[in-house]
């Protein structure tokens, strides 16, 4: 899809500030639109009663969530997207955004595992308001090996087992902002990588790049949340649009802009 010719658009992107977040402000950008990030760095708390929002919504016509809690507790994950799903929503509310979309996980309903859900409850929060909305449901980044392995910095490195299949966090966006210029369509189809992986492969190939030696300790997450994820529970189910960047030419790209960087 070609970007939207003319004027640009101001668009709201919350979490703007985060992993995909950041690649879809650029992606904007680069599009001719403006984006408008919704951060606590930027003075807008989106937990506490939207604290500023209805301010910097003034002349937004769509709506981008990518905001991110880290937590594996289903009861936090559910609290911070309940919260910060209907703050949004209201404020778009008021603003007479014309579109909201939302990035979600591909299977979150097939797994039983505490963040999903609170995505769950993200999608839920839009399904219900009067905004016209979009979720796209994509599966795991490359850059989540990488967020395993940086989690607990120590000689181990503890890794669930599981199938996946991921994505480049720049992909992402780029679908993200398509969709948003874009009629909103409810569902849109799963969006993921080119291949599927193992999780621990993936960090065992990241810990090589990096010259790194850790004992790599694989761990099965217990009963159905754990069989879900060593099985194809967290794999796209149907026909959807896919990535092209494998991970290991993710893998190579990151390591040479680290090197380049100086890390």
């Amino acid at each position: 899809m070609s970007a939207k010719k003319g004027p640009g658009m101001r668009v709201a992107v919350a979490g703007g500030t985060g992993v995909v977040g950041r690649y879809v402000v650029e992606e904007l950008t680069a599009a001719g639109h403006e984006p408008v990030v919704l951060a606590r760095s930027r003075g807008v708390d989106l937990l506490s009663g939207g604290a500023g929002l209805d301010a910097v919504l003034e002349g937004v016509e769509a709506v981008i969530d990518v905001s991110n809690v880290t937590t594996t507790s289903a009861k936090k994950a559910v609290a911070f997207f309940d919260t910060v799903g209907r703050n949004l929503q209201d404020a778009a509310a008021r603003a007479g955004v014309r579109h909201h979309v939302v990035l979600s996980i591909v299977g979150i309903d097939r797994v039983g595992f505490g963040y999903y859900q609170g995505k769950l409850r993200q999608e839920d929060v839009l399904k219900e308001g009067p905004t016209p909305w979009t979720v796209l449901r994509a599966t795991q980044f490359h850059e989540f090996a990488e967020q395993v392995l940086d989690r607990l910095p120590s000689p181990f490195a503890v890794v669930p087992r599981m199938r996946i299949q991921p994505i480049a966090a720049r992909e992402v966006a780029q679908h993200l902002v398509q969709l948003t210029l874009a009629p909103a369509q409810g569902m849109a189809p799963d969006l993921a990588g080119p291949h599927v992986e193992q999780l621990v492969d993936m960090v065992r190939r990241l810990l090589r790049a990096r010259h790194q030696r850790r004992l790599l300790l694989p761990v099965k997450m217990p009963g159905a949340t754990g069989a879900a994820m060593t099985g194809g529970g967290q794999l796209p189910i149907g026909p959807g649009p896919r990535g092209s960047q494998t991970f290991d030419a993710w893998l190579a790209q990151h390591v040479a802009q680290h090197v380049a960087q100086g890390g």
